[in-house]
């Protein structure tokens, strides 16, 4: 196991509430975020989905822990979430391959 993700997702709420007491406008302001997602057409569901799959390309492990929580909370099946995983993995081995065409036009401009 890679890590204790029900410790770790409670670690990472616990400190979200510290950081609140001593910066609530800071807080205030990321939960607005929260709000604001929610406000939109995408139910929890999605949302979360769509969140877990940020969270690895952006290798957010505070993230995976937090939102795989949430969206197993949501309802959602082992088949959606590798669907949204999937989907994440696609889009690194894209960005990947046009950066390595970015890669190869700096070369060959500098020879």
């Amino acid at each position: 196991m890679f890590q204790n993700w029900p410790e770790h997702t409670a670690h990472v709420k616990k400190s979200f509430g510290e950081l609140g007491k001593n910066h609530p406008k800071m807080l205030q302001a990321y939960g607005a975020l929260e709000q604001a997602a929610a406000a939109e057409a995408l139910d929890a569901k999605t949302r979360e989905l769509i969140a877990l799959a940020v969270a690895i390309t952006t290798r957010c492990e505070s993230c995976i822990s937090v939102h795989a929580a949430a969206a197993a909370k949501a309802g959602a099946t082992e088949s959606e979430i590798a669907g949204a995983l999937a989907t994440a993995i696609a889009l690194n081995a894209g960005a990947a391959y046009t950066y390595a065409l970015r890669a190869l036009e700096a070369v060959d401009a500098q020879r």
